[in-house]
């Protein structure tokens, strides 16, 4: 089936996961703990993000999970904030934090435009916090279609936010490819019955992605080359 569209994850996807998200989880940690190491430490250890190197292990839950998961599992070491309240403080949080682009995207983006290709992007992060980066990068304008975690159709690894992107766009499912850096990305495509690309600026391994995929590819800017293929 030809390719007419492309669903993209955010966070390992359009931007390097460990280079945008590791400063941030630092810094988010050392607020939410006033100060306090042992919270740090108890903090870190929930969401698997090593201290001592200032990265998230590859078995984070934070990969692909929403801000009410992460939320649900620091709220016990955040005695200062309702569940609700530390959901929206990482929320605003992350749609500040420093961007690393996995390759400069309003090149790439601009260049399937230019093959006649709808963009989308679907994320389990909060849609308020998509539009800010997708914003900052100067790419916001590219995409037909923009979902968070919190837009009204679901999450990942369900079927439904990216199945909301094919009727809100009204390219088939068949003829659309998701791309993704996780298990959630890659599980929901199968599920919507779509083209499912890894990609690997994330966390995951090529090991790890290949028996969902279609194809893995280093990174989003191999798509061309692929679609050439």
């Amino acid at each position: 089936m030809p390719v007419d569209a492309f669903l993209f994850d955010k966070d390992g996807t359009l931007f390097d996961f460990s280079e945008t998200w590791n400063t941030w989880a630092a810094d988010m940690l050392a607020h939410l703990s006033q100060g306090d190491q042992a919270r740090v430490q108890a903090m870190a250890d929930v969401i698997s993000f090593d201290l001592a190197q200032q990265a998230f292990r590859a078995d984070s839950m934070v990969i692909a999970g929403t801000n009410g998961e992460v939320a649900a599992i620091l709220a016990p070491f955040v005695p200062q904030m309702k569940e609700t309240e530390l959901e929206r403080f990482l929320a605003k949080s992350a749609a500040t934090a420093a961007l690393s682009e996995a390759v400069p995207l309003a090149e790439f983006l601009d260049g399937l435009l230019a093959r006649g290709k709808v963009l989308g992007v679907m994320t389990n992060d909060s849609e308020i916090s998509a539009i800010s980066q997708l914003e900052r990068a100067g790419v916001l304008d590219r995409f037909a279609f923009v979902a968070g975690f919190d837009s009204g159709h679901g999450a990942k690894p369900d079927a439904d936010p990216l199945l909301a992107f094919c009727a809100a766009t009204g390219v088939a499912p068949e003829h659309t490819a998701m791309v993704g850096d996780s298990l959630h990305d890659l599980v929901a495509g199968a599920a919507a019955g779509m083209t499912r690309i890894g990609v690997l600026t994330g966390m995951a391994e090529h090991s790890d992605l290949a028996p969902h995929a279609d194809v893995v590819l280093p990174h989003i800017g191999h798509i061309p080359d692929w679609l050439d293929r």
